[in-house]
């Protein structure tokens, strides 16, 4: 299984391109729309993820995830072998287009995956659709991706920003806090997580009083510290992830606010980040469709295989991305590794039941995961779970018209 990192290597020349693209087509190999690869060849996977900067991490446990699943299957997906396109996509919206334009249009890839950013995952599915490849997101949640802007050729293995929000909020209600103060970076990510939230929040009788952003991938939080102690709320909850979380958690616990203000989040605040916050996440609550401690064979199996392989831990990055590998060997397998039954391929994978680490899960209308939401305490370097608050959550894919 040869990896092609096309991030780090010069694309085609023009002329090398055309010259290409004639052989191929006299061949009968190419037409419009997504890549016509023969049955018996590779399977091109385009992943297009923030290999550098705050989600590098992250980037790395879903690639790893996603090639484990593949080892696991003999180096194949749909019985074909499997070759990588790899793409640093720098979690910058700006470059997303070409980043995505290269990999379908150059790499030829059969499928994209990607990615961690929101606002790159919006210009990604709109090249996606442009073109009519199949683009699998791994990790980003934004609300719209499977909302309004739901398309048949979009598929998700992650979240929605609004689901472990949504099912916080119903926590810190049932606590009996009443008036909590949000704090999140200023994006779109941040927004639709705290917006989830308010929603389970507010139902429960709470109030947010007060709503706090900095922009992103800010991490001066010593204003904002000082304003929570100020504003005095029951509780604080906010959305961050990567390297940024683990700076807040331990700015909060300097602060001393750790001992008046309880803190909640999503669980993406402590997921991939406990060895670098350290002591300072001790205790701290979370929800998220992934926990430590589930007690199922799947996710016994693969934590087993993850550490083989890597040598450490998984977190909930890394299922997400063995996920997507299930999930597109769901769909290939079903049309006989040929990619270029679309049609097929999206039928299966509509009515795949994927068997995660996570607990099975199964896909909504608008090809987004439902599943169980779960309450985690950060206890000895692990998020374990305590409770499940939600079962069989489904994202409420505002806008969806398919």
């Amino acid at each position: 299984m040869r990896q092609v990192r096309t991030a780090f290597r010069p694309y085609p020349s023009p002329v090398r391109a055309r010259l290409l693209a004639l052989a191929l087509a006299g061949a009968g190999l190419i037409a419009a729309g997504p890549a016509l690869a023969a049955p018996d060849g590779k399977v091109r996977v385009g992943l297009m993820l923030p290999y550098t900067g705050n989600y590098a991490s992250l980037s790395k446990a879903i690639s790893n995830g996603f090639k484990l699943y593949v080892a696991e299957n003999g180096g194949k997906l749909g019985g074909r072998e499997v070759e990588y396109f790899s793409v640093d996509d720098e979690s910058d919206p700006a470059k997303a287009t070409e980043n995505a334009s290269k990999l379908i249009k150059e790499d030829k890839v059969d499928v994209l995956v990607g990615t961690v950013h929101s606002g790159v995952a919006l210009e990604m599915a709109r090249v996606a659709r442009e073109h009519k490849v199949l683009l699998i997101d791994p990790n980003a949640g934004a609300d719209e991706l499977t909302g309004s802007l739901c398309h048949p050729t979009f598929f998700r293995t992650s979240f929605s920003l609004w689901q472990p929000a949504y099912a916080m909020g119903k926590v810190v209600a049932g606590k009996g806090h009443k008036r909590v103060v949000t704090l999140t970076w200023k994006y779109a990510g941040g927004q639709q997580s705290v917006d989830g939230f308010k929603e389970g929040f507010e139902q429960g009788g709470g109030k947010v009083i007060k709503e706090l952003s900095l922009p992103f991938p800010g991490v001066e939080f010593r204003p904002f510290l000082t304003e929570l102690a100020s504003l005095k709320p029951d509780a604080v909850f906010v959305f961050f992830a990567g390297a940024g979380a683990a700076k807040f958690v331990k700015d909060y616990a300097a602060s001393g606010l750790k001992k008046s203000i309880p803190l909640y989040a999503s669980g993406f605040l402590t997921d991939g980040t406990l060895p670098a916050m350290g002591e300072a996440g001790s205790g701290v609550l979370t929800t998220l469709h992934y926990a430590d401690g589930l007690d199922n064979r799947k996710d016994t199996a693969f934590r087993s295989a993850y550490a083989r392989s890597y040598g450490q831990q998984p977190d909930v990055y890394a299922v997400q991305g063995y996920d997507t590998a299930q999930l597109y060997q769901a769909g290939l397998a079903a049309a006989g590794g040929n990619a270029s039954r679309q049609e097929v391929i999206i039928k299966a994978m509509e009515a795949a039941k994927i068997d995660s680490p996570r607990g099975p899960f199964t896909l909504s209308k608008a090809h987004n995961p439902v599943q169980d939401i779960y309450l985690r305490q950060v206890e000895g370097g692990r998020n374990k779970v305590i409770a499940t608050p939600i079962k069989a959550l489904a994202d409420p894919a505002r806008g969806c018209k398919m």
